[in-house]
């Protein structure tokens, strides 16, 4: 019985040095194969240099940009370029010298526009390269990617500089390019309309939307019409030039022109008492306050003049016409917009609703200083021997 119990006794001890040793060469394996797979990683690390701004990120792409900015100034901004200035016109929306005056600008307000060397003493991308990809976004309502092409500019870079371009140009000129009339302004408005028998007409006043693609969900109710469009209104009141005096934007596309009117700070210079002293006469009476062209769903009040529904008199058709025909100049002021800057044309897919603003309002400035820049361009054309501009004679 004894011996038995010393049997047992020693195979249970054998088993268990037997179950030792194999863990222990288990363990020893597996320290042998880390430490052979840590020495392969150190040796493709020293083989291959690793690319990229942060470790797993892709490699950075080498663009070129000093020679695609080196090739964009020859094509437009060098003396004797590539391309005329009927071409730059066509293509940046304005003439050379006013895009080079927003362009100093706002390098004056923004040194980020400014080029500079980076950490490592490489040249970073021209002022030129910056504002042609913003100026080419808001014309052609390219995207990021699109542009790269042109300046050679990663995404991130190129909706930094649409960002920061917008606040500069409505920082520098929101209080000259989207003022109250002055009374200079208000003494030419009111010449021309009373040649156009609306004595004491200083504009017309109407809503567009600018579809919303890439609206938040949670706000899609609001934002969104019967059609189920999502869309942002714009208000504006724009004269015989095409010239817009005053805008609003940011209400929800479900509402209609009279709800954006009550939300509107159009007659905030009424409440306040400021109202510009004018004076004209219309039948023998003297009025002295001005009056906005606006259809049918505006309120019938005296700073709004609308159409006869439906008239039936030589009298009632004829001023029908005319009202109608000069509403118009405001819907010519959209159409104008938004075959300057295709941006606003289709629909928005940023996110951000603040940002959308800053777009629309960069949209309209600049609108503004063409307009005052090259008002009567439609009377200029291209000498198609040396393409200079010419305006035609109005003898």
């Amino acid at each position: 019985m004894v011996d038995m119990q010393e049997v047992l006794e020693r195979q249970e001890r054998e088993t268990r040095e037997r179950m030792r040793r194999r863990a222990a060469s288990k363990r020893a394996q597996r320290e042998l194969d880390e430490q052979l797979g840590i020495a392969v990683a150190l040796l493709e690390e020293k083989n291959q240099s690793r690319r990229g701004s942060r470790e797993g990120c892709g490699p950075n792409v080498d663009r070129h940009r000093h020679s695609r900015g080196k090739n964009l100034m020859e094509d437009y901004f060098i003396p004797q370029s590539l391309y005329s200035d009927v071409h730059f016109r066509g293509r940046y929306r304005m003439q050379p010298h006013l895009f080079n005056k927003i362009m100093h600008d706002i390098c004056n307000y923004d040194e980020y526009f400014v080029q500079k060397r980076n950490c490592a003493g490489n040249l970073g991308l021209l002022p030129e390269q910056k504002f042609t990809v913003v100026i080419r976004m808001l014309a052609y309502g390219s995207s990021a990617d699109q542009v790269d092409e042109i300046a050679r500019m990663g995404k991130s870079t190129v909706l930094e500089s649409m960002v920061r371009s917008c606040d500069a140009v409505e920082t520098l000129y929101t209080r000259d390019y989207l003022r109250r009339p002055t009374p200079r302004d208000l003494q030419r408005l009111l010449q021309k309309a009373e040649s156009r028998g609306f004595p004491g007409m200083i504009g017309s006043i109407d809503c567009m939307h600018w579809q919303w693609k890439n609206c938040p969900t949670a706000w899609q109710g609001d934002y969104g019409n019967r059609k189920g469009q999502k869309s942002i209104i714009l208000e504006a009141v724009a004269d015989f030039e095409t010239w817009v005096w005053h805008a609003f934007f940011g209400v929800a596309g479900s509402q209609n022109d009279l709800n954006v009117l009550g939300q509107s700070p159009v007659f905030n210079d009424v409440l306040r008492g400021e109202v510009p002293n004018i004076t004209y006469e219309i039948n023998n009476t003297i009025y002295q306050n001005g009056y906005y062209i606006a259809d049918g769903i505006y309120p019938r009040w005296t700073t709004f003049v609308k159409t006869i529904p439906h008239p039936r008199s030589h009298k009632q058709k004829f001023f029908a016409r005319y009202q109608e025909g000069y509403r118009k100049d405001v819907e010519r002021c959209f159409g104008i917009l938004q075959a300057r800057w295709a941006i606003i044309r289709g629909a928005a897919r940023l996110f951000d609703e603040e940002v959308l603003r800053s777009i629309m309002m960069t949209c309209i400035i600049l609108h503004n200083k063409i307009v005052e820049d090259e008002y009567d361009y439609d009377a200029y054309y291209s000498n198609r021997s040396d393409g200079r501009l010419k305006r035609d004679s109005t003898s």
